[in-house]
């Protein structure tokens, strides 16, 4: 009896110490992991669960099956006409084999550094074989979009002039594949050199294009030449412009004054009737009155010019004491 509990304790003891060399482990939902023993895979699992494995012989390398992503690094490339841009691309992986990944890389970094060589080579590899207006433009659209001129009508010569020359500064080379194609691209290449590494390329997008520095001024004085150009055409058709409305503004001007100005005499020849009228009527009523009503405003309009009269003994003031005209 004593024996058997021995055994028992024996067994109970080995059972713990198994236990706690951790014979389980947990496969997390998102993760993946390639059990290897003695540095060869013995399995893999892809599936979240609760595994067994061999302590201490089998170990246990975990992997995420979500997608990731890889920034790459600025390149400085040439474009096909040997024109130079910095690109900078952005892309998206997941581990499709872990076995094979652990074979090729074991780890995320060494994983992540040899995908971007092989993701900038591929970059580079398709933008050299193509021209700058594909590798920045996706569509044609913007030589679709018509341009209008706002200030004047188009049925005028100059303005149809004016109208030619814009839309021929704004005209842009025109793109056969377009920057979403060439992005394609760019994964198909890719995907050539990472099929035997257990990963699953999704896609490579340009994440940022620039000009170079020499590129750039060039681009800026072109830009700056044809806007010039531009506004300078738009500069002489408006001084045209406004020369022609000046000329008609000053000649309706003229009209509008002529014409205000016969008015204004026709009614000051109207008026004047009509007071000579007035006037002729009342003086008629007392023709001396009228005498006396014209001395007195005579008086008021001459005398203040005056600093002293010596005498009065005239016939021009015989109203100044008398309203009958007597002294």
């Amino acid at each position: 009896m004593k024996k058997l509990w021995i055994s028992i304790a024996v067994v109970v003891a080995l059972l713990v110490i198994f236990l706690m060399m951790g014979p389980f482990y947990i496969v997390n939902e998102g993760y993946q992991a390639v059990v290897t023993r003695f540095g060869q895979i013995v399995s893999t699992r892809t599936n979240a669960g609760l595994y067994i494995r061999i302590p201490v012989v089998d170990v246990v390398t975990t992997y995420p099956k979500l997608i990731l992503s890889l920034d790459g690094d600025s390149q400085r490339i040439p474009t096909k006409e040997n024109q130079f841009i910095i690109v900078d691309t952005t892309s998206r992986w997941r581990i499709s084999d872990p076995g094979l990944f652990y074979q090729s890389f074991k780890t995320l970094e060494a994983a992540n550094n040899r995908l971007s060589d092989i993701i900038d080579s591929a970059t580079r590899t398709i933008i050299t074989q193509n021209r700058l207006a594909e590798v920045v433009r996706s569509s044609n659209i913007i030589n679709e979009q018509t341009t209008t001129n706002p200030l004047v009508a188009m049925e005028d010569e100059e303005t149809a002039q004016i109208e030619a020359l814009v839309n021929v500064s704004t005209q842009s080379e025109a793109v056969a594949k377009g920057r979403r194609q060439l992005s394609n691209e760019m994964a198909e290449e890719a995907r050539k050199m990472i099929s035997e590494y257990g990963i699953e390329l999704i896609d490579i997008v340009p994440r940022q294009i620039k000009y170079s520095d020499e590129l750039t001024e060039s681009v800026y004085n072109r830009m700056i030449k044809e806007r010039n150009q531009v506004a300078q055409a738009y500069r002489s058709l408006g001084e045209g412009k406004k020369a022609d409305w000046m000329g008609k503004l000053e000649k309706e001007k003229l009209t509008i004054q002529s014409e205000a100005y016969k008015k204004a005499e026709e009614e000051k020849g109207r008026a004047d009737a009509e007071a000579s009228r007035i006037y002729a009527e009342a003086y008629a009523k007392d023709p001396e009155f009228y005498t006396f009503w014209k001395s007195l405003e005579s008086y008021k309009a001459t005398l203040p010019n005056f600093d002293a009269t010596y005498s009065t003994n005239m016939d021009y003031f015989k109203y100044l004491y008398d309203s009958d005209g007597r002294r």
